[in-house]
């Protein structure tokens, strides 16, 4: 929480600064044309969603429970008005999000590899699955943005992200594991008794995927800004075969912006 609000306050005086200092140490011809159409918005906002397959594949049963957590976002965005009447434009921006949730579910033959006893044992799952995503990026979207008026906006484009802390993890309880395939040496937990499992190292640290959002000029500067990002990858590693199915992070942010 500390450092997001540094890095806020950080971009926010950039943002403020930057225009005047350019102006100063510049001839004011040339910023004046480099300048000419371009927005200015520092942003702040939470991210709601997960990482899912699509459709849910016949492993997975029930969904039991599903957090999203509080999943903040910081970030800047530069919009270059293309026409005069700032009807078309392209915006570059970058921001630094959280993707996170956890999630319980009821599963058969599921992918899994436990660590028992200190050793890895993998096979097939049948019973319970608790798991916690978290995942920490440096995002930079390129979108396309239309005016409709002077009041709302509408953006569409990629985005690319690094992921650069990634975990998932998690535990299996009330069920059993079949090592290998479903007719392998079977494994019971009952009861109180788990197995723990640790996916974070098979996480792909680049992803992309596509984003659509629109934004409300609430006040002279301040604007409420909703965008859905769809990811178009799977969030683990090709080489990675232990979960057989491919999971998408799909997230729509919510928050506001301050427009220079």
């Amino acid at each position: 929480m500390k450092i997001f609000r540094q890095i806020f306050f950080a971009l926010a005086i950039l943002g403020a600064i930057a225009p005047c200092r350019a102006q100063n140490d510049q001839p004011e011809g040339i910023i004046s044309s480099i300048r000419r159409g371009l927005e200015y918005e520092v942003n702040a906002g939470v991210n709601f969603g997960g990482a899912s397959p699509l459709p849910l594949p016949a492993e997975i049963r029930k969904i039991n429970s599903f957090s999203p957590h509080l999943n903040l976002q910081i970030g800047t965005t530069v919009t270059k008005w293309i026409l005069p009447d700032k009807k078309w434009g392209v915006a570059v921006g970058m921001r630094l999000e959280t993707k996170g949730m956890e999630t319980g579910a009821t599963v058969k033959n599921y992918g899994m590899e436990i660590i028992q006893d200190g050793k890895k044992v993998s096979g097939k799952w049948t019973g319970n699955v608790r798991t916690k995503y978290v995942s920490q990026q440096l995002t930079f979207p390129l979108t396309a943005v239309h005016q409709f008026s002077r009041r709302f906006r509408m953006n569409f484009g990629p985005y690319f992200s690094y992921a650069f802390s990634n975990n998932f993890d998690g535990y299996v309880s009330d069920g059993y594991l079949r090592e290998g395939d479903p007719t392998g040496n079977k494994i019971s937990f009952e009861g109180d008794a788990r197995a723990t499992y640790d996916f974070g190292e098979e996480l792909r640290h680049f992803q992309w995927g596509l984003q659509l959002g629109c934004s409300v000029r609430a006040l002279k500067r301040l604007q409420v800004n909703a965008n859905l990002e769809w990811g178009l990858n799977d969030i683990f590693k090709s080489s990675f075969k232990t979960v057989t199915f491919n999971m998408y992070p799909i997230y729509l942010n919510v928050g506001f912006g301050y427009v220079f």
